[in-house]
């Protein structure tokens, strides 16, 4: 489902000519104007939408009907028809009112913030989960707007004739058939979630550790899964780059193997509706031993796109250590590890390179690096391993003394201590060993 198709013959295609506009509203100014423009920009050409003009303008009050004021509209409305625009978007949340208002004043379509990024899903969307999540969260947002993107609202339906009344409305009949095919789409996602839970018990059983790759989109998250990995998921300089998940098996100093997921990128007003469909998806994120949160240190508005990260991951029930204002907004929520990758430090020179590395360096939750050129990635596995490894117990076991299996699995996943004979034949062994407790429970559920 696209919000650009609610009529056949009224599709704005790849290519359309678009105008990018933004109301700087009154409010806290965490970011850059220029850079949040930018951003409105790139997710635009991330669909192939040709932007031909952009602007943000100071609004000191939110005009209920149209939310920019009446020479604003007057000033858009000359720069569409000069550009020949098909389309308008609006970097703001519209209420159905204003965007038809401005559609009648622009004599082109206007999309909001929140339609531009449901359409990037709706074309990244690779797998069926993926799609059915889209679908999920367009239908919901297009529910509100019947009122506003459908031209034969206003005919009825005859009623039977026996209940008498006037019918049921097209409106009330495109509402029934939102919400039925809704409902269908969420029974099909309870699925996917519980197929997930399976495979996850199943990890649970030999337990794998499990860290989760988060970030603001862009943030290189996919070119350090990469990195990490050896894998090939498709890593642009694009905004949504990745949306289906991606997990991979990975080896780190003192673990044979712990689960790497990559996510999909969060970004500041990301839908409500998509965050509640993605729940199924994200749920890697919410059930992970440890978070890797993945910063561009180089933008310009790094610290509001990790105050915007933090707020999802918040809304998702996580609490990663030591985050307090995530504590502070949910104090039941879990609480994995956590651990800020500062990315991109290939793109700093100068002072601002050495503060960013004196930052990093003082604060023990924070590794600075490159995942293009790879600098600073050793660092980032000794940093994970640690911390995968922190709160190891000693554990004292005994093992025949042919099990030689069992031994070299100590050897490989634990730091033994002492190996005594025991038993008037010395047919047994003790063992003193330094484990994890997720390495523990892995040696007690082997065969």
């Amino acid at each position: 489902m696209s919000v650009f198709n609610r009529d056949s013959d009224d599709e704005v295609a790849r290519g359309a000519r678009a105008l990018v506009v933004r109301a700087d509203v009154p409010g806290p100014a965490m970011r850059d104007a220029a850079a949040r423009l930018e951003e409105a920009r790139g997710l635009a050409l991330a669909i192939g939408i040709d932007v031909v003009w952009s602007d943000s303008f100071r609004v000191r009050q939110i005009k209920p009907a149209t939310l920019f004021g009446s020479g604003q509209v007057e000033q858009i409305a000359a720069q569409a028809e000069a550009h020949g625009a098909e389309l308008v978007i609006v970097d703001n949340p519209l209420s159905p009112v204003q965007q038809s208002n401005l559609e009648k004043a622009f004599s082109a379509k206007v999309i909001d913030r929140t339609g531009l990024i449901l359409e990037i899903f709706g074309e990244r969307a690779a797998t069926n989960e993926g799609r059915l999540q889209v679908e999920l969260a367009h239908l919901d947002y297009q529910a509100g707007r019947l009122v506003r993107s459908w031209t034969h609202l206003e005919r009825q339906r005859g009623g039977f004739g026996f209940l008498g009344g006037p019918g049921e409305t097209q409106i009330e009949a495109d509402r029934r058939m939102i919400r039925d095919r809704m409902a269908k789409i969420r029974r099909e996602l309870d699925q996917v979630t519980r197929t997930r839970s399976l495979h996850r018990a199943r990890r649970q059983r030999a337990p794998w550790p499990v860290i989760a790759l988060v970030g603001y989109t862009n943030a290189g998250k996919s070119t350090l899964f990469n990195r990490m990995t050896g894998a090939d998921v498709t890593a642009q300089d694009m905004l949504f780059a990745t949306l289906d998940p991606t997990m991979r098996q990975i080896s780190l100093p003192g673990l044979d193997k712990a689960i790497l997921s990559d996510t999909v990128g969060f970004v500041s007003d990301l839908p409500t509706q998509l965050i509640a469909a993605f729940r199924a998806t994200l749920e890697e994120v919410v059930h992970a031993d440890l978070i890797i949160h993945v910063r561009d240190i180089s933008h310009p508005d790094t610290e509001a796109q990790r105050a915007d990260v933090m707020q999802v991951l918040s809304e998702l029930g996580v609490n990663p250590a030591g985050q307090g204002e995530v504590a502070e907004a949910d104090a039941d929520a879990l609480a994995p590890a956590y651990i800020e990758a500062w990315n991109k430090i290939d793109l700093l020179h100068g002072e601002a390179r050495e503060d960013t590395i004196s930052a990093a360096e003082r604060r023990a939750d924070v590794v600075p690096l490159s995942a293009v050129t790879g600098e600073g990635l050793d660092a980032l596995r000794r940093a994970v391993a640690d911390r995968m490894t922190q709160g190891s117990k000693l554990h004292r076991l005994t093992l025949a003394t042919q099990d030689g299996a069992s031994l070299a699995w100590l050897h490989e996943h634990g730091e033994v201590l002492g190996v005594e004979e025991q038993g008037v034949d010395g047919d047994a062994l003790t063992v003193l060993v330094r484990l994890s407790d997720p390495a523990y429970a892995r040696f007690m559920a082997r065969d």
